[in-house]
């Protein structure tokens, strides 16, 4: 059995889109994990000063999602709170041969994203007013997805680890990936797929704290070569209802993309990297 929870305050302005992409992350560790998401329970926290059509649209939004995963919504609970807070609590199983973990990757290995980054960085653009509408549109396309459809595209390969890039960004739960493995990831940051405009925004400056408290964390185990810096402002931008992010032999690469591609994501799946045998960083950037 697996069981998780996750829930925060909106990062978009329409109330059944946050909805959509609140539960959409709520449910993604189940599909990081190689499970299925069976039984859901809404979290929810709002002020007594909004319209109550507010929450009706941000509960809707989730149920949709949660309708799209094939789990059951079961009720939930709800308290007054000084801002609007969602998500939910999630059970969902896997066989017990068949667990992914966070862990175990390989030397050989390469390295699956299944969602392109950016979402922290065009986020802070739209607060901010300076951001294009077609890149927002973008964001909400890759937060709102849900991750159940290239967890299955890739349940019949070997996977060696998997994880949801999140909070702490690629670079952090890549991290978190290879550290505990005793292996060295090399990524290529031309390979990244970014969210239109992310890579441009952040050398304008419109970086979210948590970008920066992502590299004070495990920063120091980074290699960066010959990249330029602002380069770890998008690998550690926080992610919201972020992709995958694969470990599996070389030999099955190819397929993987191909199954993939067959999935009709509606995201940018990539090959980023490679794993090798432990060098003196845990993350090698290559230009």
């Amino acid at each position: 059995m697996i069981q998780t929870v996750d829930f925060f305050t909106p990062v978009v302005d329409d109330p059944y889109t946050f909805g959509t992409i609140a539960a959409a992350n709520a449910l993604s560790d189940v599909y990081a994990m190689g499970g299925e998401a069976k039984v859901a329970l809404n979290i929810v926290g709002f002020p007594n000063c909004l319209d109550p059509w507010i929450l009706g649209e941000i509960l809707k939004g989730g149920a949709d999602k949660v309708m799209e995963s094939g789990a059951v919504l079961v009720g939930g609970h709800s308290v007054q709170n000084q801002e609007p807070l969602y998500g939910l609590c999630v059970s969902g199983f896997v066989h017990p041969d068949h667990i992914w973990t966070n862990y175990g990757a390989r030397p050989g290995d390469v390295l699956i994203l299944t969602k392109q980054i950016g979402s922290g960085i065009i986020n802070t653009s739209a607060k901010a007013e300076m951001g294009d509408p077609d890149s927002l549109a973008e964001a909400i396309t890759v937060m709102s997805s849900l991750n159940m459809y290239a967890s299955h595209a890739l349940r019949g390969f070997t996977v060696h680890a998997c994880t949801d890039v999140t909070g702490f960004g690629l670079l952090g739960h890549l991290h978190e990936m290879v550290d505990p493995s005793n292996v060295t990831a090399q990524v290529h940051v031309g390979w990244v797929p970014l969210i239109t405009n992310s890579k441009d925004y952040a050398e304008e400056g419109l970086v979210p704290g948590g970008s920066y408290k992502n590299r004070q964390y495990t920063g120091k185990d980074v290699d960066l070569g010959t990249c330029d810096r602002d380069w770890l402002d998008v690998l550690y931008d926080p992610q919201t209802s972020g992709g995958l992010l694969f470990s599996i032999p070389e030999d099955e690469a190819d397929a993987a993309m191909k199954a993939l591609k067959e999935a009709h994501l509606e995201t940018k799946a990539a090959i980023i990297g490679e794993v090798t045998d432990p060098g003196d960083k845990r993350i090698k950037l290559i230009s």
